[in-house]
């Protein structure tokens, strides 16, 4: 008897470590997973940042791709620059408007909107992204928005009117 008496209490001891080296894995798994999850969302605003900042730079030049007008051009830019995490789905969320230089809190629209000194202000609007490790037991995902702008040059040489919006 005094024999299996040394052997129960290791197996008990045993037992207790796994349960104790799960006290400890678990919420340091957590934690990791949540730096990682706030990472995640800080690159993608970045992305996002440097995207629209890439459709500006297009927009101002009046470049426009093969078959799509100006605005077309500019969002699929934006698509090209966002490492893909904007796909086809969020057309919508990418805008692009045109300001006049007097007064930025009006919008230019209609053809011709997009004439020589306006101001252009391409945006990426509440992009929804969704928490990976919820750790305060929410659903509610975060909206990355991100604009740039800058006032567009004048028309190339040759040209008299912007090309088509």
């Amino acid at each position: 008897m005094s024999q299996n008496t040394p052997r129960r209490r290791r197996r008990r001891q045993s037992g207790n470590a796994f349960i104790e080296a799960s006290f400890v894995f678990v919420p340091l798994l957590a934690i990791v997973l949540a730096i990682i999850d706030f990472s995640m969302a800080m690159f993608m605003r970045a992305t996002f940042q440097h995207a629209v900042r890439e459709g500006v730079r297009y927009a101002i030049t009046y470049q426009t791709m093969s078959g799509m007008c100006q605005d077309a051009s500019i969002r699929q830019v934006v698509k090209n620059a966002s490492a893909g995490f904007l796909r086809n789905s969020h057309d919508s969320l990418i805008k692009v408007t045109y300001h006049p230089p007097a007064d930025l809190s009006q919008t230019v629209t209609g053809a011709g909107s997009n004439a020589a000194g306006n101001i252009v202000e391409v945006s990426v609007e509440d992009f929804s992204y969704g928490w990976m490790a919820s750790l305060m037991r929410t659903n509610t995902p975060l909206n990355i928005t991100v604009r740039a702008a800058d006032k567009t040059e004048s028309l190339p040489a040759g040209t008299t009117t912007p090309p088509c919006r």
